[in-house]
């Protein structure tokens, strides 16, 4: 099981973020939604690898989070809220969001087997770095294939030719992004091989 523990950033500073992630990520698949815990810091728990990878990428892609991701069993069954919820993934979560606040992506991982978790970490940390580092013209052109656009209708859309489209794409790393999504997400799956539900 996967749990994320989300801490905002310089919360004191700023305001409060929580309400619109609550929101954003409400119809996500989770078996826990996210759920503020303590002032501002949530949690959720989720069972899918390709799920925790893809909000914690969108989270960290911001300058607003820290993302802790916790590998592990937890007590069964899971209370109604995520916040009381108890076992090795949540403690683990509280130990990678600490981390996560002064990792080079504010991104973590912790789980039961530590080389396999830093693994994952070290994964994830690379794409979310790849994708902090795009230029504002290869998000424009990564956001339009993400709506399931063809790469000739998203040119259109930027009014480029069917050629830039694709340079946009390479200089931004988008098909390594989607294959480092695919590696982050198998090797979390691998690190939660020995992390089964406990009751």
């Amino acid at each position: 099981m996967f749990v994320m523990t989300v801490d905002q950033r310089r919360s004191r500073r700023d305001i409060d973020r929580v309400p619109d992630l609550l929101d954003r990520y409400r119809d996500f698949d989770l078996i826990r939604p996210f759920d503020r815990t303590a002032g501002d810091e949530v949690q959720a728990v989720c069972e899918d690898a390709a799920t925790v990878v893809a909000i914690a990428l969108d989270l960290v892609a911001t300058p607003h989070w820290s993302v802790g991701i916790g590998v592990g069993s937890v007590e069964l069954p899971l209370p109604d809220t995520t916040r009381a919820g108890r076992g090795q993934a949540f403690e683990a979560a509280r130990d990678a969001v600490t981390r996560a606040k002064n990792a080079p992506a504010a991104l973590a991982v912790t789980g039961p087997e530590p080389a396999t978790a830093e693994d994952a970490e070290t994964a994830s940390t690379l794409v979310a770095l790849l994708v902090a580092r795009r230029s504002d013209q290869g998000r424009e052109a990564v956001a339009l294939m993400a709506e399931g656009m063809s790469q000739t209708d998203a040119a259109e859309r930027l009014d480029i030719s069917k050629q830039a489209m694709s340079q946009r794409l390479s200089v931004a790393g988008w098909h390594v992004e989607n294959a480092g999504r695919t590696l982050a997400a198998r090797l979390l799956t691998a690190a939660n091989t020995t992390g089964s539900h406990t009751s």
